[in-house]
This record gives structure tokens, C-alpha cells and sequence, in this order.
């Protein structure tokens, strides 16, 4: 079963294809998004990203976690579903 990761904290010089890259050194990456806004087309700063074990997620968090990009500290953690209304 694939694990999503929410990734903040992120350059706004970055897209889904450099986002996946950086974690595919942790393991699968099933698929990477940049959150952008709908308006302006620019990063919103954050996304996710989907590995496809468990092993692999806690791996690219530990690996990750804090780890700098772009002079930007990276926040790595498991992605809570959304709440419902």
C-alpha cells in the first residue's frame, strides 16, 4: 500500500518532476505534487509526495526530514487525511 507524505516548506523554484527526483533516492515514488495556486500558477510551498511501502515513506522521512533545499529547511511528515465537513 502506498504512503502519502506531506512535503513543506519548499522552494518556490520547485516543480513535481524535481520533487520526485529528490525523494526516488529513498525508494519508489509513486507520484509527486507541488501544490500551486490556481491564480497565479506559482507554488503554494508545499506538496506531496506517494512512496510505495511503508519502509520507504519512514525512510524518506528520515532521510529528508529537515534536510536543506535551497536554503530551505524541507518539513517531512506523514499526510493526514482531509477533514471531513
Amino acid at each position: 500500500m502506498a504512503i502519502n507524505l506531506f512535503v513543506g516548506n519548499l522552494p518556490y523554484t520547485m516543480d513535481s518532476a524535481k520533487l520526485g527526483e529528490a525523494f526516488a533516492q529513498a525508494g519508489t515514488v509513486v507520484s509527486a505534487k507541488v501544490i500551486v495556486d490556481k491564480y497565479s500558477g506559482r507554488s503554494r510551498g508545499f506538496g506531496f509526495v506517494e512512496m510505495s511501502t511503508d519502509d520507504e515513506a519512514k525512510k524518506a522521512i528520515e532521510m529528508l526530514n529537515g534536510t536543506a533545499v535551497a536554503g530551505r529547511p524541507l518539513v517531512v511528515n506523514e499526510a493526514r487525511p482531509p477533514k471531513q465537513a
